[in-house]
């Protein structure tokens, strides 16, 4: 019984370590980053130089959906993808 707790609590440390991390691939768009964070805080750079934060919702063809907006938490929004320079996200490691 105890074996088994002590690898449930190993996979759920990996599982937490690995979950605030970039994997991008060769190919990756801002797009495929963004569906990867769905869920998940993340802080865009803009073309413009802005920044804006928030938990991704939903990734579309041209617009990525932010909710709980960093500092405006009662706010969602809409950014274009094409108007995206960065994604950053907080990672774990």
């Amino acid at each position: 019984m105890k074996t088994l707790q002590l690898l449930a609590l190993i996979s759920a440390m990996t599982l937490s370590a690995n979950a605030g991390t970039l994997e991008p691939a060769k190919d990756s768009t801002q797009a495929t980053v963004l569906q990867s964070q769905v869920g998940k805080p993340v802080e865009l750079l803009l073309n413009s130089g802005g920044k804006i934060g928030g938990k991704v919702t939903l990734v579309g063809d041209n617009v990525v959906h932010l909710s709980s907006l960093t500092g405006m938490e009662m706010y969602e929004a809409t950014v274009s993808i094409g108007d995206i320079s960065a994604v950053i996200v907080r990672s774990t490691k």
